[in-house]
């Protein structure tokens, strides 16, 4: 948005600029053409009344005088000059003639004819005075091109108002785009954590009213947010107690066969309950953000993970930098990880985990398996809640479906995303974006 009105101010004082220095250029030139037909007019007379005050035979002395000074040439014919000129614009002419009048000259040696060609256009003026005498006084001066500018200081002087304005322009449109600025990272902070300080309500009223505007919904989000964490605990813990019960009733049941199958049953409503509570928590983001190795939590995943099953450890692999700093929830990142290497791992019989260096600020994590991979329309919908691309709905091979969308809740949190998609090569690929 910055550079866009920057960019719409700047040219529009740029046309403004140049439309303003071409009429300046082209009254500048009017004025200066006027000028030199004056000067003309004011030469030639002056020229005129030299040769005419003189006796005849002394003339062409005078004329020699004049004859290539500054451009000019003189001469004394029987007849008008034949220069090959155009007729000099009736207007020009007017002006000329008028200009002439400001040499005085006797009255009795006063040109009564006179023959004038060519102009400001043309370059240059032929002009052919008749003498007392009925010889003419032949003319022909060069015009120099006018010059729009009467010195390189004022181009020097319009050049400087033209950057200083288009310096105030750029500082007041940063200006004025600031707070969109601020409002955004606002936002961006907000979605990485619900609980994140609120925006000054200072500044002009607009920017005030937006704060103001911001910091209201941001306080509604995070009651919605505890609420509904609220309501899901509370709720969670009311489930435990009849699970509890319910588990120590079947431990009367005479029929072996009938109570393993209840209690596995309850197992299975315990995990979704806590997993559900799991879930929730995960959306609330209370864990404070700190500077985590990402790395060694990486590493930390996979040593666990290869304890818990010792006979996956040389399937799990990690290769990348041995060290990188970044900021998140580290028990919720972890449990991220882990949720995608376990994934991996029972699924695709291996989980290789690879750290690229921060690009375009930003981090990418790959977690890849060797499995059968997916078909294309659940490479999505895995990230759907107690969506399970299991068949059955044995929690030992299906799982509660919460997994993957707690890993995308977490990450998402941080500002960042996670992605699947198959390997060429067979087994899925999953991509983890952070920013840094």
């Amino acid at each position: 948005m910055a550079a866009r009105t920057a960019l719409v101010l700047l040219t529009g004082l740029g046309l403004v600029q140049i439309a303003g220095l071409t009429i300046h250029a082209l009254d500048r030139i009017d004025v200066q053409r006027v000028a030199l037909m004056r000067d003309a007019a004011v030469r030639v007379i002056s020229m005129y009344r030299s040769v005419a005050l003189v006796p005849r035979e002394g003339r062409p002395a005078v004329v020699a005088e004049y004859d290539q000074r500054d451009g000019a040439t003189a001469w004394i014919a029987d007849g008008p000059s034949a220069e090959k000129l155009p007729e000099m614009d009736p207007i020009v002419q007017r002006r000329f003639r008028g200009a002439m009048l400001l040499v005085p000259v006797p009255v009795q040696y006063r040109p009564r004819e006179f023959v004038l060609r060519g102009g400001p256009d043309a370059g240059r003026i032929g002009v052919g005075l008749r003498l007392e005498d009925g010889k003419w006084l032949n003319a022909t001066l060069e015009l120099p091109a006018p010059w729009p500018w009467h010195s390189l200081n004022f181009f020097f002087a319009f050049l400087m108002m033209t950057v200083t304005a288009a310096g105030l322009t750029l500082w007041a449109v940063r200006r004025l785009i600031a707070p969109v600025a601020t409002l955004a990272a606002a936002a961006e902070a907000l979605g990485r954590d619900v609980n994140a300080p609120p925006l000054p309500e200072s500044g002009p009223a607009e920017v005030a009213i937006a704060a103001r505007a911001f910091n209201t919904m941001a306080e509604r989000i995070r009651r919605f947010v505890q609420d509904r964490t609220f309501m899901l605990s509370a709720i969670g813990h009311d489930l435990r107690t009849p699970i509890t019960r319910l588990k120590l009733r079947a431990e009367f049941l005479e029929d072996d066969e009938l109570r393993a199958k209840i209690l596995t049953d309850l197992d299975e409503l315990e995990a979704m309950v806590a997993s559900t509570l799991a879930f929730s928590r995960d959306i609330a983001a209370d864990e404070p953000v700190v500077a985590v190795d990402l790395p060694e939590l990486a590493r930390t995943v996979l040593d666990e993970t290869a304890d818990a099953q010792p006979d996956s450890a040389d399937n799990l692999s990690y290769s990348g930098p041995d060290h990188l700093t970044v900021r998140v929830r580290s028990l919720a990142m972890k449990r991220a990880l882990s949720n995608l290497v376990q994934n991996a791992l029972a699924y695709g019989g291996s989980a290789r985990v690879r750290l690229a260096l921060p690009e375009s600020g930003q981090i990418t994590l790959l977690i890849e398996d060797d499995g059968p991979g997916l078909a294309a329309g659940e490479l999505e919908r895995v990230f759907q809640p107690f969506h399970r691309v299991e068949t059955s709905r044995n929690r030992e091979t299906g799982g509660t479906g919460l997994g993957l969308p707690i890993v995308r809740n977490i990450l998402r949190a941080h500002g960042g995303d996670v992605t699947l998609a198959n390997r060429e090569g067979g087994g899925v690929r999953a991509t983890v974006v952070l920013p840094v």
